[in-house]
């Protein structure tokens, strides 16, 4: 059992135990415990009922199955995820190595029950987000068909454009972007991913977003706010009140924790679950 943590503050490494309402499905994204193996964040998480360890390449997936878990969101890891932020589908040069990267995703998650594979938008770079939207609807319909058959979702994030990369570039970086992209797109297997931590940055107004288009969202991300840290009373989101408004819309996807820990980190995820398990 992970050691656990007070609600308030940093987190505290008296035993605890999660709640385990069970209402949401919470998973751990690995980059941000860098000081821990997926073996030992993997065997962690599931001793505190969570249910998965995403943003690993396929072959660490053998290792989460061994505790019961899944990888919720499908990527090649830390190595290449930068360079994809920048090189995204709104530029048609970028779609024939993303649709390289589709198609082994897909394929490799349909195999192993993995139900989402990540992607990202692009830069702006001097163009208008209908151009933008144009163009990642153009590469995401390359790939689309087989995402539908392989039921599959493909995600992309929404980032803030205030401090992710270079200020203003970033252009999934507002809902209202995105749900153009998806309707634009028109399938069951492209959604968005809903990193709260941006969208509190970006605008705000979370639990109302997130109700009124929760049909165009297939994946939630965590973060403190400010700072990307711990889900505590020194940030300024709500998260229980978040959690439950996730809730009541019926969502049943998962809810993935994307902090950097400033303290011990197994008591930081715990304090995260804990808190979220509405």
């Amino acid at each position: 059992m992970l050691g656990a943590a007070s609600h308030g503050g940093k987190a505290q490494s008296t035993v605890v135990s999660a709640r385990q309402q069970g209402n949401i499905r919470q998973s751990v994204c690995k980059w941000c415990f860098r000081t821990m193996s997926v073996e030992e964040l993997a065997h962690g998480a599931a001793a505190i009922g969570m249910k998965s360890v995403e943003l690993v390449p396929p072959d660490d997936w053998p290792t989460l199955k061994k505790y019961g878990l899944t990888c919720a969101m499908a990527s090649y890891g830390d190595a290449l995820r930068d360079p994809q932020i920048r090189y995204g589908l709104n530029r048609k040069e970028n779609h024939d190595a993303w649709e390289r990267y589709f198609r082994t995703f897909i394929d490799a998650s349909a195999d192993a029950g993995v139900p989402n594979v990540i992607c990202f938008s692009g830069w702006r770079e001097g163009m208008s987000d209908e151009e933008g939207i144009e163009n990642c609807a153009i590469g995401l319909k390359r790939v689309i068909g087989q995402a539908e058959q392989r039921k599959v979702t493909l995600c992309m994030e929404l980032l803030n454009s205030k401090f992710e990369g270079k200020p203003g570039e970033y252009m999934a970086d507002h809902t209202a972007w995105g749900v153009k992209l998806v309707q634009r797109v028109g399938s069951p297997r492209f959604k968005l991913l809903y990193d709260i931590y941006h969208m509190q940055i970006m605008e705000g107004d979370l639990i109302a977003t997130i109700k009124e288009n929760i049909q165009w969202l297939g994946h939630f991300h965590t973060g403190g706010v400010p700072g990307r840290h711990e889900l505590n009373n020194t940030q300024e989101v709500q998260w229980d009140g978040v959690m439950r408004g996730i809730v009541e819309t019926g969502f049943k996807g998962y809810v993935a924790h994307e902090f950097v820990p400033t303290g011990d980190p197994k008591a930081s995820l715990l304090q995260a679950v804990d808190l979220c398990d509405v």
